[in-house]
């Protein structure tokens, strides 16, 4: 652990906990199925998280993101070199946003939780009330990792990531290996989550100037405005898939559907690591093309190891899913096959450029557009192919998007998608990618 440290940075370290996160909710599907849970209460297991996570996603990501790029440039506290270990204004006021929506939503929740129906449920949802204690407590949790970013203690980011995980983990998989309900484990991931809270207030003793501003309050929220309506829209894609597999099938259908809408294990939680951690450089005014050759450079990095391991993972899904966790979610792995293309849009950053340059609008109104044509395509879709028409549809949605955002940049910034994105190296491996696709679904190949 000490020697990884040495190889950590603002992009590494975000990446690895990303990972461990994504790997931890891995490990726990694989196991409850494999001790022999129920479709149905691995369902409502998942449903569970998903709600949490459909009602904070948004918010979270899109207050971070306004954070990072004013954490050392803003008009309440000035422009500024922040020295590592100095004590921070904003970081605790960023605090003190995270709280107020955590317990304004955790409060909607309450209010609205007697009308709330899902797989036949209504008023009385099965792990409702521990869902909404689970999401007040995980939310601002989140900020523990970005405090370290700005304080450059990325070592301490991984350590973070692998206790924490690790308690997760743990958490989660012995109440059910003890013969314990299901409902168990979401209560064990809250307890973890109180955890994570202490360390959160032990980092802003550390690292906050406890100085409550409404200005840079007010500040963060009028950048973060289209930024969370923009993370809504364009990262509610896995959500709007959610709900309307839920409108059609029931809590076992849902399990099948979430344990195959996985995308690409990594590329999500890389690509979001380097999407984060260069927002704060587009902050120094004098260094923005050096930001871009970064952008290509660090994307290349990701193409490079995440393609081949795609295309491997095209060609064995089926018997991987198979293996790993039970014949009954074979058909998962269709599911799994289709999100796997979505990394033909997930290793382009425009948005990137353009959340760094505040401006946020053009965000907004793709966001809208996104939005609307994933619910058109996911409903006409899931008729006739089911739920691998609903994760088709995000495969699309998700390419319109970045091209409108990269043309946007092009048309109006002026930045050529060749100053940040590695052009013929992307089009080398879509070519090898939809080759293998296509030979696989015409039968050509067989695994």
């Amino acid at each position: 652990m000490l020697g990884a440290k040495r190889y950590v940075n603002n992009v590494t370290g975000l990446q690895a906990i990303n990972i461990l996160r994504f790997l931890t909710f891995l490990i726990i599907s694989i196991v409850f199925t494999k001790i022999g849970l129920s479709k149905e209460e691995i369902g409502l297991f998942e449903v569970s998280i998903f709600i949490a996570s459909a009602a904070s996603f948004f918010w979270v990501s899109g207050f971070i993101q306004a954070f990072l790029p004013l954490f050392k440039s803003n008009k309440t506290f000035g422009d500024k070199e922040q020295l590592a270990g100095t004590k921070s204004p904003e970081v605790f006021n960023m605090y003190v946003i995270l709280m107020f929506f955590s317990i304004l939503v955790f409060l909607i929740g309450l209010a609205i939780k007697g009308n709330f129906s899902v797989f036949g449920y209504k008023g009385d949802v099965p792990l409702l009330n521990i869902t909404l204690w689970y999401l007040l407590l995980s939310s601002p949790a989140n900020l523990v990792e970005y405090i370290y970013m700005v304080q450059d203690k990325n070592g301490n980011t991984l350590s973070y990531g692998f206790i924490t995980s690790t308690l997760q983990l743990t958490a989660a998989i012995l109440p059910v290996v003890l013969g314990y309900d299901v409902i168990w484990s979401l209560r064990g991931l809250v307890v973890v989550s109180v955890i994570k809270n202490i360390w959160l207030i032990s980092l802003l003793y550390s690292y906050s100037e406890i100085k409550y501003s409404f200005p840079f309050i007010k500040e963060v929220l009028i950048l973060s405005a289209p930024l969370i309506f923009n993370v809504l829209v364009s990262g509610s894609a896995q959500y709007i898939d959610g709900l309307v597999v839920t409108t059609h099938y029931t809590a076992d259908g849902f399990a099948i559907f979430r344990y195959g809408s996985k995308e690409l294990p990594f590329v999500v939680m890389m690509t979001l690591g380097l999407h984060s951690a260069m927002l704060i450089e587009f902050s120094k005014k004098d260094r923005f093309k050096d930001a871009l050759l970064t952008i290509k450079q660090k994307s290349l990095r990701i193409m490079h190891y995440m393609y081949p391991l795609t295309i491997v993972l095209l060609l064995f899904a089926k018997p991987m899913f198979k293996g790993i966790f039970s014949p009954e979610f074979t058909r998962s792995a269709d599911v799994f096959v289709i999100y796997l293309l979505a990394i033909v849009s997930r290793v382009f950053f425009p948005h990137t450029i353009i959340i760094g340059l505040k401006k946020g609008k053009v965000l907004f109104w793709t966001s809208c557009i996104e939005l609307v044509m994933n619910v058109f395509l996911s409903l006409w879709l899931v008729g006739p192919y089911g739920v691998v028409g609903v994760a088709l549809a995000t495969v699309v949605t998700y390419f319109i998007s970045k091209m409108i955002l990269i043309l946007y940049n092009y048309v109006k910034l002026g930045i050529s998608p060749f100053e940040y994105i590695p052009v013929k190296w992307s089009v080398f491996y879509n070519f090898a990618l939809g080759s293998v696709f296509i030979l696989l679904d015409r039968g050509v190949i067989v695994i």
